[in-house]
């Protein structure tokens, strides 16, 4: 299998790390995993190291100094992505919201060519929410209705999180220059992706809600990505240096 990398940030995550990196590894396809810490006081970390031990040369950590937001931290792996040459990028969450299992599906459609960035996505045929209360469905959805409307963006999950990318597409786009940090993040990559003419393609997913530790999603962060649409929108249109 060529290079394939599933970055996973982390903050506060010994409930799932161990379990989740056993998962990916348990795929049996090669993938390589790094763990982005911000600098957990739960002692993430430390469980990474030890899987490190178990997995030789499949799991890599890298530590930052505290909580620095995850547009930060998938930038980061991005730039350790391409620096070590990996041929496929991935996001995925810590807490089994995303079924590692899924990973194959997208690697799949990234190496026979179907896509250049694969998106996990909630809210196409056969996608799927499960356990989530209604107000934050209502959240969710409406910010992806919003988002296509304001941008045109041809993509019906524009916040989800779990997604594949061709490395070139990720040295295609200025990574220093993508300021949003939540949920705004997964939006703006999506976006200079496609105005790159980069081919973007959903699958669908059953997206879970965490059974273990404690979420990181509010209202806030998807105000902060509702915000940051037109600033989005603005800043990779036609004729601006795109991000």
């Amino acid at each position: 299998m060529p290079g394939h990398l599933v970055i996973i940030p982390t903050y506060n995550e010994r409930e799932n790390i161990t379990d989740i990196i056993d998962a990916v590894q348990g795929l049996k396809s090669g993938f390589h995993v790094l763990i982005v810490d911000d600098g957990s006081p739960d002692g993430t970390a430390d469980l990474v190291r030890e899987s490190m031990v178990k997995y030789p040369g499949f799991i890599h950590l890298e530590e930052r100094s505290g909580k620095l937001g995850l547009g930060t931290a998938y930038v980061h792996g991005f730039n350790y992505a391409l620096k070590k040459n990996y041929d496929f990028v991935y996001e995925m969450d810590a807490d089994f919201s995303h079924n590692p299992k899924d990973l194959l599906r997208m690697a799949e459609e990234l190496e026979q060519d179907g896509a250049d960035l694969v998106i996990g996505s909630r809210y196409v045929k056969d996608g799927k929410l499960e356990n989530w209360p209604l107000d934050r469905i209502f959240l969710s959805y409406g910010a992806s209705i919003y988002v296509r409307l304001v941008t045109g963006l041809p993509v019906k999950d524009p916040t989800a999180g779990f997604i594949g990318y061709k490395a070139r597409v990720l040295r295609s786009i200025d990574l220093s220059k993508i300021e949003s940090i939540g949920y705004a993040f997964q939006i703006e990559m999506k976006y200079a992706a496609w105005k790159k003419d980069f081919r973007l393609k959903e699958i669908p997913i059953t997206f879970k809600d965490r059974e273990k530790g404690e979420s990181k999603m509010s209202s806030a962060i998807i105000r902060e990505a509702a915000k940051g649409v037109l600033k989005i929108k603005s800043k990779h249109r036609p004729g601006v240096s795109k991000a």
